[in-house]
C-alpha cells in the first residue's frame, strides 16, 4: 500500500492482487478461482473526508464565504498587477504562432494523396501542436507538459510521449542574455570567476538554463545553472491565474473542498516559487550531502558540490558530473554489471532521506537521478523538495498499524493529525464511515481467472490471471465513498 499525505489531503493506494495481462495467444486451458473473503484488489482512493451537508447549509456557508471570495481575487489581482496584461498578450501570440504552424502543415498534407493524418485533424489539441504552445507559453506550462509525461495511467500514451521532450528540452535563451545576468549577479566580469564558459547549453529546463564551464585558478570542471530572464513574473501570473480558478470552482462547487483543490494549488504555487531561489537550492544539495555523509552512503550516491562563491539567488555553480539517465538501460550495463542493483541502490538512499534528511528529493525523474561513470548514483536538481513533520510520521505509523489490527478509532485519529480531513470532523463518526469503507472491500465479490498457454516451439508454459469484480458491488462502495 502507497499512501502520499499532502496538506489537507491523503492518497491511499492499496496494491492490486495480481498483474494480468489480456493478451494470451493460444489459450489452452482454463481455471477459474474464487478468491477469499477479505482479500483486496487494487483500487485507488483520494479524498478529503468532511461530514456530509444539507443544501440550505451549503447555500449559507457559500454566501457567508463570499466576501472572502471577493477578498482573495483582489488581493491576488493586485499582486499580479499589469504583469497579467502582458501575460494574455503572450499567450494570444502563442497561440497564433503555433496556429500558423498547424494551418502551413495542413496546407501541406492537404495535397497529399494518403488523407488527412489524425494529428492535423486534432489541430492545436494534437500531441504535437499542443506541446509546441506549451513550450511557447513557458514555464508553467512546461512544468505541466513534464506532468502529463509522468503520468502514463492518466493520459494517452501518444501524449505521454510527446511530452518527454519537456524533459530538458525546452527553447533555450541566447548565450548573450546568460551572459548578460552572469555579469550582473556575479558583479564583475565573467572572464575574473570562470576561465571559460561554454556557449552551447547543456541543458534547457523550464526554469533554468545550464552551461559548461571551467572555473579559474582550480581549473575545476562545473556547472552554471542560470534562472531565465522573466520568470518569476511568468510563474506569480499563471500561478495567479490558476489559484483564482481553483477558489471560484470551490466556490461554486463546494463539493471540490473535499478534493483540497485550493491547498494543492497553493502548495504547487509555493513550491514552483522557492525553486526559482538558487539559495534555497544550494541549502538542500548542502543537506542531501550532509545526510549522505552522516549515513555512510558517500561510496554509494552523490549529489554535486555546491561552489559559494560564485552561487547567488538566480546562479548556481556546481561540480559537474558525468554519467546517464537511470532509465538508458544500454549505456547502464556499459558501467556496471547490474542495472537492478543500482535501481535498488537509488531508491534505498532516496528512502533513507525520508528519515535521515531535513528535506528529500521531490522531483525524481529521469533527467535528474544518473548512474555515474563511477558507479555512484548521482542526485540531480534539488529545487523541488520535501519535508515530512515527525507529527506527521507518528500519525503514519498509527494509521498503518490501525490498518493491520482493524483499529478504526486510531485509524481516523492518524488521518486527523495528518490533515485529511476538515477540523471540526466528529472523529467517532469519520472511524465509522472508514469501516463501513473497509468492509466493503473486503466483501468485495472477486474471481480470479488463471489461464495458460504453452509453446511448442520453446516447451515453455505462460500463466496468467485477471481479477474480475463484481460491477454492481463495485459501484456501491464508490457510492459509500463518495457519501
Amino acid at each position: 500500500m502507497a499512501i502520499l499525505a499532502t496538506r489537507g489531503a491523503i492518497y491511499i493506494r492499496f496494491p492490486p492482487l495480481l498483474h494480468h495481462t489480456n493478451k494470451l495467444p493460444n489459450i489452452s486451458k482454463s481455471v477459474r478461482s474464487r478468491v477469499p473473503t477479505g482479500r483486496s484488489i487494487g483500487l485507488s482512493l483520494f479524498a478529503r473526508y468532511s461530514p456530509a451537508q444539507d443544501f440550505s447549509s451549503r447555500f449559507q456557508d457559500s454566501i457567508d464565504n463570499l466576501p472572502n471570495l471577493v477578498e482573495d481575487i483582489f488581493q491576488t489581482s493586485l499582486n499580479t498587477g499589469p504583469r497579467g496584461a502582458v501575460r494574455l498578450v503572450q499567450g494570444i501570440q502563442a497561440v497564433i504562432g503555433v496556429g500558423g504552424e498547424w494551418l502551413t502543415d495542413l496546407s501541406k498534407s492537404a495535397n497529399a494523396s494518403s488523407g488527412l493524418p489524425m494529428q492535423m485533424q486534432l489541430g492545436l489539441l494534437s500531441p504535437l501542436y499542443l506541446r509546441k504552445l506549451f513550450e511557447r507559453m513557458g514555464a508553467t506550462y512546461i512544468k505541466l507538459g513534464q506532468f502529463i509525461a509522468s503520468a502514463p495511467t492518466l493520459f494517452p500514451p501518444e501524449y505521454v510521449l510527446e511530452f518527454q521532450r519537456c524533459f530538458d528540452n525546452a527553447p533555450a535563451v541566447p548565450f548573450e542574455e546568460i551572459q548578460a545576468i552572469l555579469r550582473q549577479e556575479l558583479g564583475g566580469p565573467i572572464d575574473t570567476v570562470y576561465e571559460y564558459v561554454d556557449p552551447v547549453p547543456l541543458a534547457s529546463a523550464s526554469i533554468a538554463q545550464v552551461h559548461g564551464a571551467r572555473l579559474r585558478g582550480s581549473l575545476d570542471e562545473v556547472v552554471i545553472k542560470v534562472l531565465k530572464p522573466g520568470i518569476e513574473d511568468v510563474l506569480v501570473v499563471d500561478l495567479n491565474f490558476v489559484y483564482v480558478v481553483a477558489r471560484i470552482l470551490e466556490f461554486l462547487n463546494p463539493e471540490l473542498s473535499r478534493a483540497s483543490l485550493v491547498s494543492i494549488v497553493k502548495d504547487i504555487k509555493a513550491s514552483m516559487l522557492e525553486e526559482v531561489d538558487f539559495k534555497k537550492e544550494a541549502a538542500n544539495i548542502e543537506s542531501f550531502r550532509g545526510y549522505l555523509e552522516a549515513m555512510g552512503l558517500v561510496r554509494q550516491a552523490t549529489a554535486p558540490k555546491v561552489y559559494p562563491h560564485c552561487s547567488t539567488k538566480r546562479v548556481l555553480t556546481m561540480e559537474r558530473l558525468y554519467g546517464v539517465p537511470l532509465t538508458d538501460l544500454d549505456s547502464i550495463r556499459s558501467l556496471v554489471s547490474s542495472p537492478e542493483t543500482s535501481l535498488i541502490t537509488a531508491l534505498n538512499v532516496w528512502f533513507g532521506s525520508l528519515l535521515g534528511c531535513e528535506t528529500f528529493h521531490a522531483d525524481v525523474h529521469a533527467g535528474n537521478l544518473w548512474l555515474l561513470r563511477d558507479g555512484r548514483i548521482g542526485f540531480l536538481d534539488f529545487g523541488i523538495v520535501g519535508r515530512i513533520s515527525p507529527k506527521t510520521w507518528t500519525a503514519m505509523e498509527i494509521f498503518l498499524t490501525s490498518i493491520s489490527s482493524e483499529d478504526y478509532e486510531a485509524m481516523a485519529a492518524s488521518l486527523v493529525d495528518m490533515g485529511a480531513t476538515d477540523r471540526d470532523v466528529d472523529a467517532k463518526a469519520f472511524a465509522r464511515d472508514l469501516k463501513q469503507v473497509f468492509s466493503s472491500i473486503q466483501n468485495l465479490d472477486t474471481e480470479i481467472v488463471i489461464a495458460a498457454a504453452r509453446s511448442s516451439n520453446t516447451n515453455t508454459t505462460t500463466v496468467a490471471a485477471n481479477v474480475v469484480v463484481d460491477e454492481m458491488q463495485m459501484n456501491t462502495l464508490f457510492l459509500d465513498v463518495v457519501s
